[in-house]
């Protein structure tokens, strides 16, 4: 399936594609909710869960996602999961939603030679290697999903005129306008469009860079 496929299907089972991966939300009253919207969540992915679903619950919520921990990507199964999950969870009276709250963050870093730096900062964050094909260049990844993914920006030549570190902070594609908008309103700069709906490049008053990123244009 490609993107679009993704994208479309499960939109109106409540999930949301974020680059490499499917979120939603489960608003509940309780952390004690959010642990039952977890259990059902974990009960309906079945032997599949512990190599597709990881959960983050909070007081508020329980944020689900899927990828294939196998693939470092979605797959077809992550699809089915997510309709399954859906189904499980509305059948018990959970009502899950993005609402624009899902996103996912990656700190990328310029170097002339990736593999001469990428070992210092797999050691330096005890992360490990981003597994099978993605959208990251050479990416390392949280071993317990808990911090950003780090990826590495070939450079052609040293540069001098900016910062060779930024923050990639991936939306959903329907999100990208209004937070592109909201970074403008309070003094930030669109540097460039060029790879608009992949990536937007924006800078604060001082010159550093983030990137506003969508899974669209990368098909």
């Amino acid at each position: 399936m490609n993107r679009r496929d993704v994208s479309d299907t499960v939109g109106p089972l409540g999930w949301r594609l974020v680059l490499g991966a499917l979120y939603t939300e489960v608003l509940v009253p309780s952390m004690a909710d959010a642990v039952a919207a977890a259990s059902r969540a974990v009960s309906a992915a079945g032997p599949a869960a512990p190599h597709h679903l990881t959960v983050d619950i909070r007081a508020d919520r329980a944020v689900l996602r899927l990828q294939s921990v196998a693939a470092g990507r979605v797959t077809e199964r992550d699809v089915a999961l997510a309709g399954e999950v859906s189904q499980t969870l509305a059948a018990h009276g959970f009502e899950m939603t993005t609402g624009g709250a899902v996103q996912s963050l990656e700190i990328a870093i310029d170097a002339l030679d990736i593999a001469a730096v990428r070992p210092f900062w797999k050691a330096v964050t005890g992360y490990v290697d981003q597994p099978g094909p993605s959208d990251l260049n050479a990416g390392l990844v949280d071993p317990f999903g808990r911090g950003p993914a780090i990826w590495f920006q070939q450079m052609d030549k040293r540069r001098t005129d900016r910062n060779r570190i930024h923050l990639d902070i991936d939306v959903p594609h329907d999100v990208a306008p209004s937070r592109i908008a909201a970074a403008l309103a309070v003094g930030g700069t669109l540097l460039s469009d060029r790879a608009a709906p992949a990536f937007w490049v924006l800078a604060d008053a001082e010159g550093n860079e983030a990137c506003i990123c969508t899974w669209q244009g990368r098909d």
